[in-house]
């Protein structure tokens, strides 16, 4: 496998970036219109942490972490490494050795679709991870690969430069171009989400305040006593 290592790709604006930081992954996949959410395998090793940055990506061979050594030189501050393979892998390709000189340049965090290991050691210098699996399994540093080009994790294209955001609930990308857009679209569904919530809080139900009675009725939903259901459906009281 041959490969190639691009620099200076274009990056989203830090300030779009910063922008996206202050919402929820689910939040913006929400406002991108329900797209750019990375698979449900993709999950933290660490609870309670959002990292938002700019992707800095690597195309590895499976087994092999030559490639995340070249991707350190390509890293600067603001970014978010993310890592492939050209075909499934579960290797701990990534440990405390690349987290402490990734946080060296500023990097902000991992993306991961093969495997992690020193997890204990990563959530104890607070160095964020989400990764396909935890595997204490090492790598070879043997074969080419390729280091800011475009990537697919869950048929999802991540291309350099994009913003990537990630917290509980898992990560989603948006396209550099579309970061300013989704930003003031994930400001708006907030804060009508705090419209709602207020309105919950109040007491109102979601049945009333989006409409869903008659939605109920269109898909054939009946209300019924227990007494009316218990004789229609001849069960035993």
């Amino acid at each position: 496998m041959s490969g190639v290592i691009v620099t200076g790709p274009p990056r989203a604006e830090r300030a779009d970036v910063d922008a996206l930081a202050g919402f929820g992954v689910a939040t913006v996949g929400e406002a991108m219109g329900r797209t750019g959410l990375l698979g449900t395998g993709i999950r933290p090793i660490q609870q309670g942490v959002r990292m938002a940055g700019t992707a800095v990506t690597v195309l590895s061979w499976p087994g092999d972490n030559l490639m995340i050594h070249a991707a350190v030189e390509q890293c600067g501050e603001g970014d978010v490494l993310v890592v492939t393979t050209t075909s499934p892998s579960t290797d701990g390709m990534f440990g405390e050795l690349f987290a402490t000189a990734l946080r060296r340049r500023g990097v902000r965090g991992l993306i991961i679709d093969a495997g992690v290991r020193d997890t204990q050691e990563l959530r104890d210098m607070g160095f964020p991870v989400w990764s396909r699996a935890v595997s204490a399994q090492g790598t070879v540093k043997a074969t080419g690969g390729s280091v800011n080009v475009p990537v697919a994790i869950d048929g999802r294209v991540i291309r350099p430069g994009d913003v990537i955001l990630a917290d509980d609930d898992g990560v989603a990308v948006v396209p550099r171009e579309r970061a300013r857009v989704v930003a003031a679209a994930s400001e708006a569904r907030e804060a009508k989400e705090a419209r709602a919530r207020e309105a919950f809080l109040d007491g109102e139900l979601g049945l009333d305040r989006y409409g869903l009675r008659d939605t109920l009725k269109r898909a054939g939903v009946e209300y019924r006593t227990y007494d009316e259901h218990v004789e229609r459906a001849g069960e035993s009281r």
